[in-house]
């Protein structure tokens, strides 16, 4: 049974075509991996799928009574003086106008957020990144969808959170699903089949990301070839156009009209995107040591999340941390950087650095302003 239908799918930003005529069918008990190079339209797609907007032609339709809930990348947790609280509000439970369907939701809700490691008393506020991926998720299971649209759902989640999801979805205790993702070892687990959001169309894949991969590289040779034998005979015809006198003639005009055809089709093709290269200048050495930690310890109100931390990284190291969500891998981040003052303990950063923070909410970026302008 056919639960999605996207028919000739037309959708601009300015003179950006995001979907160009785009098709697709998505049945029930498929895990749909929906891949593509950032700013394709991606999230847009997902977005008008949802509900929450429309395209500029064509149709995206839904099998009637399909019940289509949506984990947003980064998503947002209303302010309430509990967990459990937030969540309701956030799910609409309770305008749910029969009250045993919103018992037994309520009760998925509990379910499901112990599953995931989480207290329904602590106030959202206090939630990390990843706790908040984590209480969207457990909400969207708790509305038991026919359809559960996923955008990008290992970002922030720690390894067991990433574990937990993927056996939900293969178990099949959640019915299908689109997931935009690039983590390839999450997609060779869960996904079904492979669409690729490419110059505004839909491509379809059957299996998961490797099995994805070995097409697409036989298509992209294919393509390269048509793309040439286009080119070559295209060039012939340039040439013989210029000729000009034989061109002219009546016989001719057919040859003359597959000609502009060819320019126009040749015009409008939107090639693949290349590779960018960047030049980066060598920057001043710095010291050996780049930061050194004594003694360090952390925490809010009750709660220790660093205990009598020391460490020392050195100029060339890298340095991965990994631990639950809400262990206090960011708030250790910041106080290594200097941005975090430790309660007790000591922080020295080396000489002559130049450090550059990109934080997981992307805070540091001025959204009133343009690219170029944020750039320069």
């Amino acid at each position: 049974m056919a639960l999605l239908t996207i028919d000739n799918a037309e959708l601009a930003f300015g003179m950006h075509p995001l979907l160009d005529r785009a098709n697709l069918t998505v049945h029930d008990g498929e895990r749909v991996g929906l891949i593509g190079r950032n700013g394709t339209g991606k999230s847009s797609l997902l977005k008008i799928i949802a509900g929450h907007g429309a395209p500029d032609d064509g149709q995206i339709r839904c099998q009637d009574g399909t019940r289509v809930v949506m984990v947003e990348q980064e998503p947002v947790l209303p302010d309430a003086d509990n967990l459990h609280a937030s969540l309701t509000a956030r799910g609409g439970l309770e305008d749910m106008h029969d009250e045993r369907e919103r018992w037994r939701a309520d009760a998925r809700l509990f379910e499901y957020l112990h599953r995931f490691g989480m207290d329904e008393s602590r106030p959202p506020q206090t939630t990390s990144g990843g706790e908040r991926k984590r209480a969207a998720l457990a909400l969207a299971l708790a509305m038991q969808p026919d359809l559960l649209l996923l955008d990008e759902p290992t970002n922030h989640l720690d390894i067991a959170g990433i574990t937990l999801l993927e056996d939900l979805l293969v178990r099949g205790q959640i019915k299908s699903a689109i997931i935009i993702t690039h983590d390839r070892a999450f997609l060779d687990r869960v996904a079904t089949r492979i669409v690729e959001l490419d110059r505004g169309l839909l491509r379809s894949y059957p299996g998961n990301f490797a099995a994805y991969e070995a097409r697409k590289a036989d298509q992209l040779v294919e393509e390269e070839k048509a793309s040439r034998r286009f080119d070559k005979f295209w060039a012939q015809e340039e040439v013989w156009i210029r000729q000009g006198v034989k061109a002219r003639r009546t016989r001719n005009e057919g040859r003359v009209r597959a000609l502009k055809k060819m320019r126009e089709e040749r015009s409008q093709r939107r090639e693949l995107t290349g590779k960018a290269k960047f030049a980066v200048e060598q920057a001043g050495s710095s010291g050996k040591i780049v930061i050194e930690a004594e003694h360090v310890t952390h925490g809010f109100g009750d709660e220790v999340l660093i205990k009598d931390f020391s460490t020392k990284i050195l100029r060339g190291d890298r340095v991965g941390f990994i631990g639950a969500n809400g262990s206090g891998k960011t708030t250790l981040l910041k106080i290594l950087l200097g941005d975090l003052k430790p309660l007790s303990g000591e922080v020295k950063i080396g000489t002559n650095l130049e450090i550059i923070y990109f934080d997981q909410l992307r805070n540091q970026l001025d959204l009133e302003q343009n690219v170029i302008d944020y750039l320069a």
